[in-house]
């Protein structure tokens, strides 16, 4: 099983997508991309609120997660989306070698001209990954009828499966 690290804006979010996603064996909602050991959601430091996709190469490549993690956030706002504001917002993709950051860049490339600002999402070698606390895991699934859930969650998802039904797990 393969992983990247993704940071979209709110962990929340970017995990209740992929949980839907064929071949996508385990989201994990966390911190990284900075320098303070063991953050927190209120310590973060320089972190990145990100998640951990775990996946079967077999079943989905990194290109189509990639796809995926570009439609459900806007790539050229400098640490914000929506409403969530502040350096643990940005956009950033965590990888584990030159490869996967040479593919990040190819769809970056691909995807530039679709946006009327430039792409600022970060690509960098994954440093250290922390999982978040127990209570922001699962949070979507815990918690459906929470307002964030209904009101910035719910518009992404039913986007993600009108732009990407052939991608949900059956």
């Amino acid at each position: 099983m393969k992983s990247i690290v993704l940071g979209g804006g709110c962990f929340w979010c970017l995990e209740a997508v992929y949980q839907q996603i064929n071949g996508i064996e385990k989201v994990t909602s966390g911190y990284a991309g900075g320098t303070l050991n063991n953050p927190s959601y209120h310590k973060h430091g320089d972190h990145a609120e990100v998640i951990k996709v775990q996946y079967n190469e077999n079943k989905i490549s990194l290109k189509k997660i990639f796809e995926v993690f570009f439609s459900i956030h806007d790539p050229t706002t400098v640490n914000r989306q929506g409403n969530d504001v502040g350096s643990q917002y940005r956009s950033i993709i965590l990888c584990n070698d030159y490869l996967e950051s040479n593919i990040a860049h190819e769809v970056i490339d691909g995807i530039s001209e679709l946006w009327d600002n430039p792409v600022v999402t970060e690509v960098n070698l994954l440093d250290k990954f922390y999982p978040a606390e127990d209570y922001h895991q699962d949070f979507y699934k815990k918690n459906p009828g929470n307002s964030y859930c209904q009101v910035i969650i719910n518009p992404k998802l039913s986007k993600f499966k009108k732009n990407f039904s052939h991608l949900l797990a059956k």
